[in-house]
């Protein structure tokens, strides 16, 4: 039997059937599979699946949660925000973070930068003026092989 599946992403409201058939979602479906495959938003990224790199975070209900690990069925009547969200809708003007990551050069490949990213959003929005102990827990879950985090807490720094 199916059911509906109503999802809030980046603002916008998305409705699923959630079953065994052809282009309904899976009960086993994680979120980083629906946002990738199902709605094209690829700035959410695919790589551990185990939840230990970071690379596939985005903010759900205002915390910072490993969508690899998270099935798209849990997901009912939350508010998820991926690094395609956090952009002005109207103008395309890029958060103060993404602006801070430019300026600083707190990327390299950029594969892991979204996660980043989107960690830092969490932290941020939920305490303004963090402490750099604060920052580097927050951000302990993202894993970066290209930089060092120097960059990124300067980044992170230079808008608190």
């Amino acid at each position: 039997m199916s059911r509906n599946l109503n999802l809030t992403i980046n603002g916008k409201m998305y409705e699923f059937t959630v079953g065994d058939r052809l282009g309904q979602i899976p009960e086993n479906e994680t979120l980083v599979d629906t946002l990738r495959d199902r709605l094209g938003l690829t700035g959410t990224k695919r790589s551990c699946g185990q939840g230990a790199c970071g690379c596939c975070t985005v903010i759900i209900d205002g915390k910072a949660v490993a969508s690899c690990l998270t099935l798209t069925v849990e997901c009912e009547g939350k508010k998820i925000t991926t690094i395609e969200g956090l952009a002005d809708p109207v103008t395309g003007e890029l958060d103060p973070i993404q602006k801070a990551f430019n300026e600083h050069n707190a990327f390299q490949c950029g594969f892991c930068t979204p996660g980043i990213i989107m960690s830092t959003k969490a932290l941020l929005d939920a305490n303004p003026n963090p402490t750099e102990e604060e920052l580097k827990e927050a951000l302990s879950g993202n894993y970066c092989r290209c930089i060092s985090h120097y960059q990124v807490i300067e980044a992170v720094k230079s808008i608190i």
